[in-house]
């Protein structure tokens, strides 16, 4: 999701369908508010969270939402799907015409799922400039070996592609499972790594994205609304 960012003369124009030059006139009678104050300026940029109102009337009124989700299996990250649950699907009782999901799992992976309508917040949650750290615990089809500590620290170059992954910390939890932490997203990047030792991963789940914890109270396919310092965790970093 791109951040909607424009001139207000324009936004008033395209909505209310009425010349530029109208606008202006609404301008200079302070009949245009813009987050609760009175706009003068036609090139004031505005974005989709924005509070504008003409004339009493409400133009544009979306609030900032940001919201964990406790994915199940079988369920896509994803809007619309033909054969599966979709992520959003479970979002019951919330308007999510302009939810996106900030860091898709697979179809088969579990765990923390963050969804928002808020494009930078997503961007900077996502970017691994950001050094966001992503937790996961992995269980694996094969015993593990220490071996594989040092393989993720180095980092694995994927030819395909022709990149090699930032280093990523594995901590052994027992014969068959382990934790991984991450500053990246490659496709089924996971997977592929412990692909390189012949390693099937069994089940993936993301316990974490930063500061933001999955909450424990959260059952499968509950979700709730992030804490303001969930959110703002994100920005310190």
């Amino acid at each position: 999701m791109v951040s909607k960012r424009g001139r207000l003369d324009q936004f008033i124009a395209g909505t209310l369908q009425i010349p530029k030059k109208a606008v202006r006139l609404l301008l200079v009678t302070n009949k245009v508010l813009v987050d609760g104050q009175f706009a003068k300026s036609p090139d004031l940029q505005i974005d989709e969270f924005t509070h504008i109102e003409c004339n009493g009337v409400v133009l544009r009124q979306y609030q900032k939402q940001y919201y964990m989700l406790n994915k199940p299996d079988g369920v896509v990250s994803a809007t619309i799907d033909d054969k599966h649950a979709t992520a959003l699907g479970l979002m019951t009782g919330v308007n999510t015409e302009m939810l996106h999901i900030a860091g898709r799992l697979d179809l088969h992976s579990t765990g923390l799922l963050l969804l928002t309508n808020d494009a930078k917040w997503s961007e900077a949650l996502m970017s691994p400039q950001h050094k966001v750290d992503k937790q996961y615990l992995v269980t694996l089809g094969n015993p593990l070996e220490q071996g594989y500590v040092e393989a993720f620290a180095k980092g694995m170059y994927f030819e395909f592609e022709d990149i090699t992954t930032l280093p990523a910390q594995l901590t052994v939890l027992s014969s068959h499972q382990a934790r991984v932490v991450l500053r990246e997203g490659k496709y089924h990047q996971i997977k592929r790594m412990f692909g390189r030792f012949r390693n099937p991963v069994v089940a993936l789940h993301r316990e974490s994205i930063g500061e933001i914890v999955l909450d424990s109270q959260l059952a499968l396919g509950e979700f709730r609304s992030l804490t303001k310092a969930e959110v703002d965790s994100i920005f310190q970093h």
